[in-house]
């Protein structure tokens, strides 16, 4: 049987290791570290995603061999650890607040945000604080097993079951992917809302050039905030997450997504959430972690922080 991973409450690793860290000034991209979980109903453990993200990261080669060069240059700031309850930590809708107030400074820094989690309920504070941050709309963009519309679920609104019904609440557009997990309460909103959902049974039947341009097509603000739960991937690739569903992405066709993503859309932040990671293996924390870095690299290249690789390559 796969034991949990086991966090400790020290400060955390960077991402990348030391060597290759920034001041934060000197720093485009902010990797923020939510280790928070409450919620979690199923398998529990990703309050030591994070964690495992980062020290996973030290493994993760610097050169990318889809853009031929290397992002760390950019400049990688690896923030504290905002609501952590490895220490105890504040409830769910303290943790929301908690999470936007950290969120917003780093907005005004101009800083693009990656948040590690640690239960997908973090993303309404990020949301929250993009919301709050932003003069022009845009849209949550979910990669995600579960839909996570639950107006309530075990007492509470700020479970991670109802994430993505309360970025609705905060009246901010919404687009599904890879779906294949839901009550009855959540598929009638859906219906009745008529969400952009983009099940998983349905891109599996596709190759991503055929699924890949309506979903683009779905998200009609210029501007999108990405949050990734692992358990959106194939669980053959991404085990150790708290709330496993058979099918789901495989690795490529999402990296072809998120670089078709970053190519059309203004992306605004990111967070990558629900990592329960396994003590017997380390193939879930290390793509993750790689994972974080291509999504490093596209923004950087969508962005014309780095330049793509030439014809000849």
């Amino acid at each position: 049987m796969s034991m949990l991973y086991t966090a400790s409450t020290s400060t955390m690793p960077t991402f990348l290791g030391d060597e290759v860290s920034k001041p934060f000034e000197a720093a485009q991209v902010v990797i923020l570290p939510i280790p928070f979980e409450a919620t979690t109903t199923y398998r529990k453990g990703c309050v030591a995603g994070p964690e495992a993200i980062l020290t996973a990261s030290h493994q993760v080669e610097y050169y990318d061999d889809e853009w031929e060069q290397e992002f760390w240059p950019l400049g990688l700031y690896t923030h504290s650890s905002v609501a952590d309850s490895r220490r105890g930590g504040p409830m769910p809708e303290a943790m929301v607040a908690e999470v936007k107030r950290a969120t917003l400074p780093l907005l005004a820094a101009g800083k693009f945000v990656i948040a590690l989690g640690g239960e997908h309920s973090i993303t309404a504070g990020l949301v929250a604080a993009y919301q709050e941050a932003s003069l022009e709309p845009f849209t949550v963009v979910q990669i995600d097993a579960h839909s996570d519309l639950r107006q309530t679920y075990e007492g509470s609104i700020y479970n991670h079951a109802c994430v993505m019904r309360r970025v609705l609440d905060m009246g901010i557009p919404t687009v599904h992917i890879g779906i294949r997990s839901l009550c009855q309460e959540e598929a009638t909103l859906i219906r009745d809302r008529q969400l952009p959902v983009f099940w998983a049974r349905h891109l599996a039947a596709q190759a991503p050039e055929t699924w890949i341009p309506p979903v683009l097509a779905a998200i009609n603000t210029s501007r999108v905030f990405l949050t990734i739960d692992l358990d959106g991937l194939d669980p053959s690739a991404m085990p150790g997450v708290g709330t496993p569903e058979p099918g789901g992405l495989g690795w490529y066709a999402l990296l072809e997504f998120l670089r078709r993503l970053f190519e059309t859309k203004d992306v605004l932040g990111a967070d990558v959430m629900e990592l329960a990671p396994l003590q017997d293996s380390v193939v879930s924390q290390f793509t993750a972690a790689k994972l974080v870095y291509k999504l490093v690299g596209y923004w950087a290249i969508a962005t014309a922080k780095a330049s793509p690789p030439s014809a000849a390559g």
